[in-house]
């Protein structure tokens, strides 16, 4: 097969396999192909094995399918594993004729800004495929057994699931008991029981906001933290999304300005470099940090 059409047959693949459901029409369009051709690639794919579902006029790429496991492991990056690839080839000396053959073929199936997020191994694949099932027919579901991050409670939840974040590791829900919108980590669920009853609170679902410290919330806090050499590379190599955002401030110094759903995550960053790190305007960070070092200090008195 040739470069070209292996190229387009892992486009395709990636869209059929997006959390975002397509139809001929819109999967022609957007990969400036002939409705034809599409018909012809899914062919191709149905012929090596692989399940094709349709749900109206939209057609999915099955990840039961048989081998889908072993390929997707194969031509998947999450986003942080495509920064650190885009930046390990950008170091490449120029004159090396191999560099710009690498970039165009990964940037030709991915895209840094909207990547694939279809890897689910082991026994998460059925607990995924039914909160697929779910989103796609609008129906509440119950979490068996979800264990908990705060704290040791492993209860039974009932949710309305309307939205994954990459790689399926997280999904939003809408807690019918708390009657509010939350991130769900998959691993933690023992199963997941479909209900026959639709969703109730639609127009109360609302993704909520992950921030560069994996911290997840409602709310936006604005941060801007002065960095020294030391903190700098600490910081992109645990976070690398973070490079992105730093600006050089003087000789060995940077500027970083984000937003954060809490102050958690990057209290816990600050207070580990607080000899390397100035908090710039940002008040509320330094009383919870404040606070949070008083906490703490009482313990080990």
């Amino acid at each position: 097969m040739d470069q070209p059409k292996l190229e387009r047959l892992l486009r395709l693949m990636k869209m059929l396999t997006a959390n975002t459901e397509y139809t001929i029409d819109d999967l022609a369009e957007r990969l400036q192909m002939s409705r034809r051709t599409i018909y012809r690639y899914v062919d191709t794919f149905r012929a090596a094995g692989f399940l094709i579902r349709k749900s109206g006029d939209c057609i999915r790429l099955d990840k039961e399918s048989p081998h889908f496991k072993e390929i997707s492991q194969l031509i998947h990056f999450t986003e942080e594993e495509a920064v650190i690839l885009k930046s390990a080839i950008e170091n490449i000396d120029d004159n090396n004729l191999l560099k710009q053959n690498l970039k165009r073929k990964l940037y030709s199936v991915y895209d840094n800004r909207s990547l694939a997020d279809t890897v689910v191994k082991g026994k998460l694949s059925v607990i995924v495929h039914n909160l697929v099932e779910a989103i796609t027919e609008k129906r509440q579901v119950v979490l068996q057994a979800y264990s908990s991050a705060h704290g040791a409670a492993v209860r039974d939840r009932r949710v309305e699931p309307f939205a994954f974040t990459t790689n399926y590791v997280n999904i939003w829900c809408y807690d019918t008991e708390d009657g509010q919108c939350k991130l769900f980590k998959t691993s933690r669920i023992g199963t997941v029981l479909p209900l026959d009853r639709e969703w109730e609170h639609e127009t109360e679902h609302a993704e909520g906001f992950i921030d560069l410290f994996r911290m997840n919330g409602h709310d936006r806090h604005c941060v801007t933290l002065r960095l020294g050499m030391l903190a700098r590379n600490l910081l992109v190599e645990e976070y690398p999304l973070a490079e992105r955002l730093l600006q050089p401030d003087g000789a060995d110094h940077w500027l970083l300005t984000t937003e954060v759903a809490g102050f958690a995550g990057v209290a816990r960053f600050v207070c580990g470099l607080l000899d390397d790190i100035e908090i710039i305007d940002s008040p509320d960070l330094k009383r919870y940090i404040a606070d949070y070092l008083r906490r703490n200090a009482d313990m080990l008195r």
